[in-house]
This record gives C-alpha cells, structure tokens and sequence, in this order.
C-alpha cells in the first residue's frame, strides 16, 4: 500500500474536544484577567475626572483673582449657590496726579485724559489698554462707587498714545477717555486704576442641572460666561437657567453632580474666600474638588 493510505487528520469528536478544553482555559484565564482590567479602565476614568475638576478649578481661581476688587456676588437668594459673578480685569495701572505733572487725573471736574505712569506697548498683549476697554477707580460696590453701575468707571475713547515722560518714567502713556456727566467720585490712595476689557465686562461661573441620572452620571454642566454691564446691574436673584446660557458659551465640565460657591466676607473687607465645592461623577464613581480661592478687595 501506498503511504498515503496511512495518512489521516483529525475526526469530529476530537475538535469538539480541543474546542472545550480550550475554552474551559480561556475561561480560566478570563476570571483572573477581568479584575485588573476593571480596575485599569476604571482609574483612567478617575483620572479623567480628576484632571477635569482640577483644570476647572485653576481656571477659576485664575480669574477670580484678577476680579475687580468688590466685584464678586453671589445671587441675593444666599449660599450656597449654584453661580458666582465678578467684574474681570485685564490690567492695572498708576494714573498722574494733580501737580505733579502736566495731564493729571482730576476729580474736582470733568476730565477725559490723564496720563499713566509707564509704557502701555511695553505691557504683555493681553495686558494692553486699548479702545472700548473701561478705566475703573477706586470701586468699592457701593452705591456712588459701583462698577456694576457704571458710577466710577469711564471708557477708553482712542488708542493709547506714548508720551514723554518726567522724573524717573522715561516714557508715559497718554489715555483719552469718552468723558464723564460727572467727575470720578472717589480718588484711590495710592494712585491706582484697573482696566475692564471691553470684550468681557461681566464674567459668570453657571452650574446648571445639577445631579445623578439613573445610570450614576452626573446631569450639570459648568459654564464660563461673559457679557456686557446692563443697564441698571443689580445683583442677581437668581442663578441663570439652561434656557438663559447663550449657544456657544465655554463649557468647563460636565458630569456635574455638586456644585456650590460660598463666599466668605463681604465687599469692603481687604481679604475673604470663594469657597468651590464641584463634584463630577460618571458610572457612579465621583471625584470631588474643595478649593478656596483668595479674593482681593483692596480698591
């Protein structure tokens, strides 16, 4: 006989077999690996979460630090709340004095143009007065010295114009402004004044529909949003709803499960804190950020 009358492959009975016994051990093996793999997919969405929390944090101590002193509210129905609101500020400056120099800033009349100590160009870009931006002085957000108002604030009517300078400021900073019905009320201590852009003159922090869903995901989204003075600005009586936030307004965060602004201390107090309490959950596992946030009141 011929050698391959002796040849033969496998039979029926045989690859059922190997096809148990190999998933009799695949299933083995998937027990001891379904753990770690849990626990890897759940720590990259902890992870997720952390970095998300903590990045909005940052962003909102960043700007509320730079608030307008005596700015920041809370809505007039108390804490905690669902939203935090304050006047930002892109720069600062020291404005001349009455006879100190030619353009001082006066406040016995109407004035329209003074000059800064300093070189506005040599300012970082983000940092530079230009037209449209809003001088405020000495704001104290109380009536008759209330940016909200418009009480002490004026605007920047032409681009800045670098000057000579006297004494030890080699070059100064000519600032014409659109003028004032009445002049500035009150004359800050030190000589100082701060810029409001005009592209931001209201910014908002906004958690809406906060809370869980079914499915142990937070509901709330944090929103960032600016907006122009109104007209009268009195303090909110309540945090705006979904329905109020503009299409395309920054998203912070999502998932939101908590949210709370407490502020401690009032305006006229040099130093108090925001107090942030967010809370975002996915799959029901929340990570949770307190975070204190020094806010300056010194005009």
């Amino acid at each position: 006989m011929s050698a391959k009358a002796f040849q033969r492959g496998f039979t029926l009975v045989e690859l059922i077999m190997v096809i148990v016994i190999m998933g009799v051990i695949g299933g083995m093996v998937a027990v001891f690996m379904r753990s770690p793999i849990d626990a890897y997919f759940a720590s990259a969405r902890r992870a997720e979460l952390t970095d998300v929390a903590d990045t909005t944090v940052r962003r909102m101590a960043r700007d509320i630090r730079k608030a307008l002193p005596n700015s920041l509210r809370l809505p007039t129905t108390g804490a905690p709340s669902l939203c935090v609101e304050f006047i930002p500020t892109k720069t600062g400056g020291r404005y001349r004095v009455a006879g100190a120099a030619a353009n001082a800033l006066v406040f016995n009349a109407v004035d329209s143009s003074f000059n800064m100590l300093g070189d506005n160009a040599a300012l970082p870009a983000d940092q530079r007065i230009v037209e449209n931006d809003l001088i405020a002085i000495h704001n104290l957000g109380i009536p008759g010295a209330d940016a909200y108002a418009q009480a002490n604030t004026d605007r920047v009517s032409a681009a800045p114009v670098a000057v000579a300078g006297v004494g030890v400021f080699g070059t100064e900073t000519q600032i014409a402004t659109a003028g004032r019905a009445t002049p500035y009320p009150l004359e800050s201590g030190s000589n100082r004044f701060h810029v409001i852009p005009a592209a931001e003159q209201v910014v908002s922090y906004v958690c809406t529909n906060v809370g869980t869903d079914a499915n142990g995901n937070g509901t709330g989204t944090l929103y960032r949003r600016a907006r122009a003075f109104a007209a009268p600005d009195p303090q909110p009586a309540a945090c705006p709803l979904v329905a109020d936030i503009p299409a395309g307004t920054p998203v912070l965060a999502q998932n939101v499960s908590t949210c709370a602004f407490v502020f401690n201390g009032n305006n006229l107090q040099r130093n108090a804190t925001l107090q942030v309490n967010i809370d975002l959950t996915q799959s029901n596992e929340t990570v949770g950020l307190f975070h204190e946030i020094h806010v300056n009141n010194t005009p």
